[in-house]
Formats: structure tokens, C-alpha cells, sequence
């Protein structure tokens, strides 16, 4: 008996126990022994204890188990069992020969649920990973120090911390997505042939509904159960679907047991996943659950820093200070924004500045209490005098504008709390001293006039119904 053949052998089980139940693997596997290997006629002898059992793996293994000897052992291997049964203290022998793996025709294909073995080739999965995406590019602020950190470490030593399952949670926008691609991305990179792949959870159910379908959920269970780090996006989508939560349950124990790396990220913690069996949120609360918080405003603006960095962008630093205070703490925003005013910059050959910002800002960023802008201002104060903006901006001495224009300052230094200088710049291009003359006279006048105040809350009124 050759010690070399009967390692191979020993690796051919492990592959296959990684890939059926353990119930499956006590029953149908563990009993086989090896017993012999022609190099000459490349032909593998095992022994098996029955009939039975010899009949049931030909039926239900035999791909499995060519796949398993053709990555082992070479494509030409043939199979041949001998059946070793035992009657009245007399052992009763029979050989058999199995199909060999050669009339096995390997599917070839992405990630549509593949057979297992065929899955289990590193170069055949893609990873679905988001490669601009990275570590590097995620800048590190209070709100995420901690998940950035732990993802660093499993990237580093996938499946070999306590950090296993990772639950992140977090609102949209928070940068879910990009910390778990980093994860991912590293972890490509510092292990190549580790089985890496992400997938979104409305993804994996399509891909479930579609195997129960073609009645190859077998094949959907045993692709992902090769897995070595599996990284699943948005799984508050499943709460509602028993059976695609089922199924999940069986593929997260098998990774789970085999000491493979598992990450998961929800819009909610998992005592909030309603629809989820207390099984399942459990074993989700067994490694860590950390949370991503919506960046403040510092971690903003050191976000617009590094992306004007990588992008080579020029933006004023009080636009930066706007953007950041108005974004409503999403990333996804501060780069629709960004993105946004380098368009308009360059279609309208224009600088970027405050006035741009604000206009991107409004139609850019739908968040409920959006700040007013003061071109909201000038609409609404225009529109209540029926006058037209240029007429405000021009230099136009007429009383009407110069109401206009005082009642616009007014408004515009209490409700954005900008410098005077700035509204001044923004109202006709007047300077700061025009600005706290105008409110100091709007601010007497409503001290006397009852129709003037009646008239100001009238325009404050349509602020809140934009609101």
C-alpha cells in the first residue's frame, strides 16, 4: 500500500467533507477505505462495507466523487470498489467498477450555482468585488474607527479571529458597502487562492428562487458552502422570506463550522430584523456587531479632502465647510455633489463657488428639514413682491428693489447663518456693511409695522411648507 496514495485519498475525503452534511459524509463516506492505487492503469480500489452502500454512492455521488478524484488524483483515474461483507466470521468479497470520471462533463460558467468541485477552482469565481473600493480610500473618522479596525484584522487573518460572523450595521449612506468591498479587496489580495466572493442579498435570492426552479438547489448550496469568505450586502431584504432564510441558515453553519470568514451587512441591528428566526439572529450575535454611524461633519470634510486629492479637483474651502454641513452625513452625497459641481464647472466653463453649491445642493440632496438656501430665499421673496431676481441684483436705487433686497438679507443671515460678507456676495455683490444696514432696518420696521410683520411671516410661512 503506498503511503503517497492513500494521503491523496485522505485529501479526497476532506474535499468532501467540506462539501455534503456531516450526517451525509458519517453515513456514506467515513466507511470507505482505501485500499489500493495502479499507477499503471491509474485505477483506484476502495472497500466499501455493502451492496448498498456501493449502490447509493453510484446513484447520488458519482459526480461528486469524479470531480473529487479528477482534482486529485488526474482526469484518467478510474474508480473500482470492492464490497467487503462479513457472514458467519467469513469475510465475503466482491469488486465492482465505477463509472470513471471522464464521462462526467464539467459545466462550465460564473457564479451561477455551479457543482461543487467545479466551484472549488479559485481562477473559475469571480469575486463581484468593487476594486475602487479600498482600505486606502476609506477615510478613518470617530464613526467608523472601530468597523474600519476589525475589518482590517479579518482581511489580515480571515476566519482566524473572533470576529467571525463581522455584522455591520448602519444607515444608508454610512459606507456599509465600501468597508466590507475593502475587507474583500484585501483579503484578495493578501490570500489569491482563498475563495472570496460578495453578493447582495436581493442577488442570492434571486439566485435561490431561480436553483428551486430548475431543481438544482443542491448545486446553489454547495457552490456557496466552498466559499471562504462570504460577504453578503443588505440582508434586512430577507425578513420576509422564510425560505430564503432557511436555506441560509445550512450554509452559514456549514461555513461557520468549517472556520470560514463571514460578513454581513444590514440597515438595522439584528434584535431589529423582524421575520428572522431567533436561530439565525443568534448565531449573527455570536462574533461581533459593530456599527457604522453617518460621518459627522469633520469626517466629511476630510472625505471632500481626499477625494479632491485623488480626483486633482479644486474646490474653495468654504464650499467643502457647506457641502459637509448640508450633505446629511451620506457619503453617497458628498460625491453625487461633488461630482455634480465638477459637471456644471466644466458644461457651463464656470468656478466653482457658493452659489453653485447651494443649487446643486437643492436638487442634489433629498433629506427631510433641507437647510434653505439663499437662492431659496430670493425665490420665495421675489415671487411674494412679483419682482424678478436680476432687478434685485442690479443697482437699482427704486424702493420696491431696495425693499426686496433688505427683506432678502434679512432672511437670508437668519435662517443660513452665513457671514454678512457672504450674503452680501451672494445679494447683488454688495459688501457686509450694506448687509447689516438692511437687517438693522427690516429689524426696526417690524418693531412698528404690523402689515410689514404679517407680510414677513407670510414669506417665512412658504420656507415651511418647502420644508
Amino acid at each position: 500500500m503506498s503511503n503517497s496514495h492513500k494521503a491523496l485519498w485522505e485529501e479526497c475525503l476532506r474535499l468532501i467533507e467540506a462539501n455534503v452534511s456531516e450526517q451525509q459524509y458519517k453515513t456514506w463516506f467515513a466507511p470507505i477505505v482505501f485500499e489500493s492505487y495502479s499507477e499503471t492503469e491509474h485505477v483506484l480500489l476502495v472497500q466499501v462495507p455493502s451492496p448498498y452502500v456501493y449502490e447509493y454512492l453510484e446513484q447520488y455521488y458519482v459526480g461528486l466523487l469524479s470531480k473529487v478524484l479528477a482534482r486529485v488524483f488526474g482526469t484518467d483515474v478510474k474508480l473500482n470498489y470492492r464490497i467487503v461483507t462479513v457472514k458467519a466470521q467469513h469475510n465475503v468479497t466482491t469488486t465492482v467498477e465505477s463509472e470513471g470520471p471522464s464521462e462526467i462533463q464539467m459545466p462550465r460558467g460564473s457564479n451561477k450555482a455551479p457543482t461543487t468541485l467545479d466551484a472549488a477552482t479559485p481562477q473559475q469565481l469571480n469575486p463581484q468585488l468593487d476594486a475602487k473600493k479600498t482600505f486606502q480610500n476609506f477615510i478613518e473618522g470617530d464613526s467608523n474607527k472601530l468597523p474600519r479596525t476589525v475589518g482590517l484584522s479579518i482581511a489580515e487573518h480571515p476566519g482566524k479571529t473572533t470576529f467571525n460572523p463581522f455584522f455591520i450595521y448602519g444607515p444608508s449612506g454610512c459606507g456599509k458597502t465600501h468597508l466590507i468591498n475593502a475587507i474583500g479587496v484585501r483579503c484578495k489580495e493578501t490570500y489569491p487562492q482563498k475563495r472570496v466572493l460578495y453578493v447582495s442579498a436581493r442577488l442570492f435570492q434571486v439566485q435561490f428562487t431561480d436553483s428551486v426552479r430548475h431543481n438544482t438547489t443542491n448545486d446553489f448550496i454547495n457552490f456557496y458552502q466552498s466559499i471562504d469568505v462570504l460577504i453578503v450586502d443588505d440582508i434586512q431584504e430577507w425578513m420576509n422570506s422564510p425560505k430564503t432564510l432557511d436555506t441560509f441558515f445550512h450554509i452559514f453553519n456549514h461555513l461557520f463550522r468549517m472556520g470560514r470568514q463571514i460578513i454581513l451587512a444590514s440597515d438595522r441591528p439584528p434584535v431589529d430584523l423582524e421575520g428572522m428566526k431567533d436561530r439565525l439572529l443568534t448565531r449573527f450575535a455570536c462574533g461581533l456587531i459593530a456599527e457604522l454611524e453617518k460621518p459627522n461633519v469633520q469626517l466629511c470634510v476630510d472625505i471632500l479632502h481626499a477625494k479632491c486629492r485623488r480626483d486633482g479637483l479644486k474646490i474653495p474651502e468654504d464650499v467643502i465647510d457647506y457641502i459637509a454641513q448640508t450633505a446629511n452625513g451620506s457619503v453617497r452625497d458628498l460625491e453625487g455633489v461633488v461630482n455634480s459641481l465638477m459637471a456644471y464647472s466644466i458644461v457651463y466653463n464656470s468656478n466653482i463657488d457658493m452659489r453653485l453649491a447651494e443649487r446643486i445642493i437643492k436638487r442634489a440632496v433629498k433629506v427631510d428639514n433641507h437647510p434653505l438656501t439663499v437662492d431659496d430665499i430670493l425665490d420665495k421673496v421675489c415671487s411674494h413682491y412679483n419682482v424678478e431676481q436680476r432687478s434685485v441684483f442690479s443697482k437699482s436705487r427704486k424702493r420696491s428693489l431696495v425693499q426686496v433686497r433688505q427683506v432678502s438679507m434679512y432672511l437670508a443671515q437668519k435662517y443660513t447663518k452665513m457671514p454678512a460678507g457672504r450674503i452680501g456676495q451672494l445679494i447683488g455683490n454688495r459688501d457686509h456693511s450694506t448687509v447689516i444696514h438692511s437687517c438693522n432696518a427690516i429689524e426696526q420696521r417690524l418693531k412698528i409695522d404690523k402689515t410689514f410683520q404679517d407680510e414677513i411671516s407670510s414669506i417665512e410661512n412658504s420656507f415651511k411648507l418647502k420644508n
